[in-house]
């Protein structure tokens, strides 16, 4: 029986040329941009809300390091990375056990530094809302639980840190990204939601589909043209994810779970 192939087209976004001026990827930028507009104003408004608890804090500069994070994406990965040159080779011990792990193919794609503030600015946010999640949890799981996830936050965090600095490979951000999202985000929130019912739960699980399925057009490099490829897909739903986000954090500002509440729910 004849083995069948796949063939997957990968569009590469041609630059323009605006006033003359070298304009790489522009739809990439501009949908980056357009979730960067989207979490700079989800940081404001949050801002004004008086209520100063933990959650309130996390979530915050959780819009505020996303929107950072996209700008300088959109601007400096994509846009106008030709204008930053620099390069630099990971350990070679570290490349070889690494290598082992995640294939040597893989550990090859190695990218421009000038990447990296963008990348590392995203998994500082993406921390803040695993710790968000986790202290919204709180009143429903074991203290022991609450204690051991809020460490393994930071520890996760500056191990994904360390290795994405020095290999300087996208891959690592995904892996974070996924399992700050798909297994603490998403669990907490489920958590929450099973047992309060809470619109604001029910919104950040909303905001997880959207970019669980962002990330599969892009990890799959599903495009639809060159002028709007897996990036600009990927980037359209995460606006969409942002949106979901705010509007959940909104909801749980303005109904906190709290202990007493969740004593009561233990006794029905």
């Amino acid at each position: 029986m004849p083995e069948i192939q796949y063939f997957i087209m990968i569009f590469e976004q041609p630059s323009i040329f605006p006033f003359g001026i070298r304009f790489d990827e522009p739809v990439t930028t501009i949908t980056d941009l357009a979730v960067s507009f989207i979490c700079f104003y989800a940081f404001f408004k949050l801002n004004k809300i008086k209520k100063r608890i933990r959650i309130h804090a996390y979530l915050r500069f959780y819009f505020l390091s996303m929107g950072i994070a996209t700008f300088i994406g959109g601007v400096v990965g994509h846009g106008f990375l030709y204008l930053f040159d620099a390069q630099w080779e990971a350990p070679e011990w570290l490349v070889a056990f690494l290598s082992k792990i995640v294939g040597e193919g893989l550990m090859n794609e190695v990218a421009n530094p000038w990447k990296l503030p963008g990348w590392l600015t995203s998994m500082f946010s993406i921390a803040l809302v695993e710790r968000a999640s986790i202290e919204y949890a709180r009143p429903f799981i074991n203290k022991k639980v609450g204690k051991f996830f809020s460490w393994l936050n930071i520890i996760e965090l500056m191990t994904f840190v360390t290795i994405t600095f020095a290999t300087l490979n996208f891959f690592f951000v995904e892996i974070h990204t996924a399992y700050g999202f798909l297994v603490i985000v998403l669990s907490f929130s489920l958590i929450v939601y099973l047992k309060t019912k809470k619109k604001g739960s029910k919104l950040f699980l909303i905001a997880i589909g959207f970019s669980s399925i962002g990330a599969l057009f892009f990890m799959n490099k599903w495009g639809l043209s060159p002028w709007f490829n897996h990036f600009d897909i990927s980037h359209t739903f995460l606006a969409f994810s942002a949106i979901f986000f705010y509007k959940g954090a909104k909801e749980i500002f303005k109904e906190p779970v709290n202990r007493e509440i969740s004593k009561n729910l233990s006794q029905v």
